[in-house]
């Protein structure tokens, strides 16, 4: 059986945190910090939302873990000197992810595949 995720009806559906969490991965940049609170915010709220809304959360928290692991993997690849390139692939990715998130939240669309490891 395959779930409904198509965008509800009802224009009144709140898709405030989901963009929150998007903007505080950006941040995230800046602070990293604030990455962390999207991040929680993400895992609360999940269960709670209507099924498109459960795959943006779910393509946040993705984005939160797979990050996390490129920026340990640059680390290490830092010793050889081509961390500064995985840096640089984490920072486009996930900046075209929060962007692509953003985009489809505010047309009130699902992720298509949000347990992709690339762009959903």
């Amino acid at each position: 059986m395959s779930e409904d995720t198509t965008a509800p009806q009802t224009p009144a559906e709140n898709t405030t945190m989901p963009m929150v969490v998007y903007v505080l991965y950006l941040v995230g940049f800046l602070t990293g910090i604030t990455a962390l609170i999207g991040l929680i915010l993400a895992y609360v709220n999940r269960s709670e939302a209507s099924a498109w809304l459960q795959t943006h959360y779910t393509f946040q928290i993705r984005t939160f873990w797979i990050g996390l692991g490129l920026l340990v993997l640059g680390f290490i690849l830092s010793f050889i000197l081509i961390g500064v390139l995985v840096y640089l692939f984490w920072l486009i990715w996930t900046i075209v992810r929060c962007a692509k998130g953003l985009s489809l939240l505010n047309q009130r669309q699902p992720i298509a595949d949000p347990e992709s490891w690339m762009f959903g």
